[in-house]
């Protein structure tokens, strides 16, 4: 019996949570939070149009007041620039997991709808 290995359990778990699901419309996204500042740090997503995997910066936040009635707990990202995109999920998982560790972030997981995401 194989012996239970954490990184490659999270790197599957990031590539199913970067799924799309084109009957329904619906993409993972998965952000990586620096609860320090309690900011969005980088969003990664599939693309549809595209057919990547794509992972993004974040360069600038929305207006966030620490200890709010907000159910998020940290500023969303309202501008970002594109760190790397890949053909594969699992290198995109694989990059993830390395800026998690690099930077200590945590990560937030979201259901987004294309209609949503074009308003």
């Amino acid at each position: 019996m194989a012996l239970f290995d954490l990184d490659d359990f999270t790197r599957r778990l990031i590539a199913e949570t970067l799924f799309y699901d084109e009957e329904y419309e619906a993409l993972g996204n998965l952000s990586l939070v620096d609860e320090r500042i309690e900011q969005e740090r980088y969003v990664a997503s599939y693309s549809p149009e595209d057919g990547l995997f794509v992972i993004e910066e974040a360069t600038n936040w929305e207006d966030y007041e620490s200890g709010s009635d907000d159910e998020i707990g940290y500023a969303l990202a309202v501008d970002s620039k594109e760190h790397a995109s890949y053909d594969n999920v699992e290198e995109a998982a694989a990059e993830i997991l390395e800026l998690a560790r690099k930077f200590k972030l945590t990560p937030s997981i979201t259901l987004l709808f294309e209609e949503d995401d074009a308003s």
